[in-house]
Order: structure tokens, then sequence, then C-alpha cells
């Protein structure tokens, strides 16, 4: 499933604006193939800085999957299949602190699940882990992503929770104070599920929040709109290239965080009793663990 010539260690989701910048170079289309179907859109991988880099555009081209909609199994083994181990991911969020204006930056430190049903893990069918999710973002990563966001010249702001919400409705004037009340900072629809399975698959990752909008509990912010969130996605795009060039340039070759080897005490399953395909469909995640036949 791993194409070599297409091995890139690092991974970035966002819009497909994301990768459309001219230090872009070398480009190639790589479709991939996984046991828990297609990811959202081929991915497109090139040399960005002296470093190959995998561009996945979160909602498909065109932007047509809703956040409910999203493979996020397919995303993240994908990204796995194809080397990365560090993946930045970069998204639209609305503000729950006034300190937090549209237009800034945001890398938070942790989450608050919203969701309903969503799949979250690559285990089961037959084998059992647990990961520590405690700290859900990698820290080294975050601490490059904010230093590469300080260097944008756009304002930045390290630490907070993410509400990961459901939608595909923006929130209510209730959810939206109550979540405030609660101490919340920013609230998406799509990056709990992408760090849960990057812990499982020891892949590094931190999100670059990029506020839209005060969400509805802000005076003149009461009724969101699509119009609103795009413009001033519009705006942030150009000051996330900008910090994805950056951030790649400063990674670091090796790494020595705890993501690199978070499985490495959370399946509980016995390896005689794992089911064959399970072995074989999730190799590139738990092949190191298990004892070669």
């Amino acid at each position: 499933m791993e194409n070599p010539a297409s091995a890139a260690r690092i991974g970035v989701i966002g819009g497909s604006g994301l990768y459309e910048m001219e230090e872009l170079t070398d480009r190639e289309t790589v479709e991939v193939s996984t046991p828990f179907g297609e990811p959202s859109s081929p991915y497109v991988v090139g040399a960005l800085n002296g470093r190959r880099v995998a561009f996945l555009a979160r909602h498909g081209q065109g932007h047509r999957l809703m956040p409910s909609e999203l493979n996020f199994r397919a995303n993240i083994f994908g990204f796995k299949t194809l080397g990365v181990e560090r993946i930045l991911s970069a998204s639209a969020v609305g503000s729950l602190q006034e300190r937090y204006r549209p237009l800034d930056l945001v890398v938070p430190d942790q989450f608050l699940d919203r969701t309903r049903g969503r799949v979250s893990t690559f285990f089961g069918g037959g084998i059992a882990a647990h990961v520590g999710f405690a700290h859900p973002f990698c820290s080294v990563l975050a601490d490059i992503v904010v230093e590469a966001a300080a260097g944008s010249g756009a304002t930045v702001h390290r630490g907070g929770t993410y509400v990961c919400m459901e939608g595909p409705q923006f929130s209510t004037l209730a959810e939206s104070r109550l979540y405030r009340a609660w101490g919340m900072d920013v609230i998406g629809m799509t990056n709990l599920q992408e760090a849960k399975l990057a812990r499982e698959a020891e892949i590094c990752y931190s999100t670059l929040a990029l506020v839209t909008d005060y969400d509805c509990w802000h005076e003149g912010h009461d009724d969101v709109t699509v119009e609103m969130v795009i413009a001033t996605l519009q705006q942030n795009a150009v000051t996330a290239q900008r910090v994805v060039r950056d951030a790649v340039a400063r990674l670091p070759i090796d790494r020595d965080c705890e993501c690199a080897t978070a499985l490495g005490s959370a399946i509980i399953t016995r390896s005689e009793s794992i089911p064959a395909a399970v072995r074989r469909d999730l190799a590139p995640i738990i092949g190191r663990y298990l004892p070669q036949s």
C-alpha cells in the first residue's frame, strides 16, 4: 500500500487551498486504498522546504463532504501508509471567548467531545487497545506551530480547549452560552477524531485553529452564516500557508515525544488471539508490536 516514491514524513490536513502555493514543487497525486474505505480525496505529495509533505483536502475536492460524513479512519490510515509521522491540521473554528478574535490563530491543547456516534478508533473486531489521551496534542509539534504562527504576523494563542461538535448546524445560543460557562475556548466540527486516530497510529498531531467568527453568543454574531465564515477563512488561508511553510522548515528529523510509542503498552489482546485478517489490515499500525511468524 505504501508508495516509496511518494513517501512523506509530514502530513497536512485542511482545505485544498493549503497546497496551492508556489513553494510546493515536484507534486504528484497519490491515491491510497485502505481497509476502511477511501480517504476524502487523493493525497497531493510534494517538496516543501526540502521535505516531502503529503496534503489532504479534508472535505474532498470542492468541499463536498459534511463533517459527519468524513472517513476519519481512512484519512489517517492513508497518511500512515505514506510514511507520515507528523500531522498539522488547519481548520476553521468559532471563538467562544472575547480574546480570540476573527483572523486570530489558536493552537489548542485540549478537547471536549460533543459529537455523536462517530467512529474514532482503528481497534475492535478482535483486538482491543487503549491509548493514553490525557494530552491529545503533541506538545513538541504544537510549540513549533506556535513559533511558525508568531512569525507569520498573525495574533496567535497557545493553549485552550477545542469543543468538537457534531454539526452540520452551527450552535444554538443556549449551547454557545453553555460552552462559555464551561470555560471552553473555540468550537469546530472535525479535529477530535483526527487526533484520536493519529495517536493510535503513533502520529504526532497538532491543530492550527483559524478563528472565523465569534459563534452566536457574541452581540453582532448571533446569526453566523457560511458567507461570514468563508470571507474570513479566505483571509486566513494565506496566513495558514505561511505557517505551514515555516513549520515544515522548523520540524526536527527525529522524534522523541511520547506520540511515537503510544501503542507500546496499549494493546491488551494476546497476540495469538488477534484474527489474521485484523493483523493483516492493521499491520502498518500494530505490526511492530506483534511477534514475527
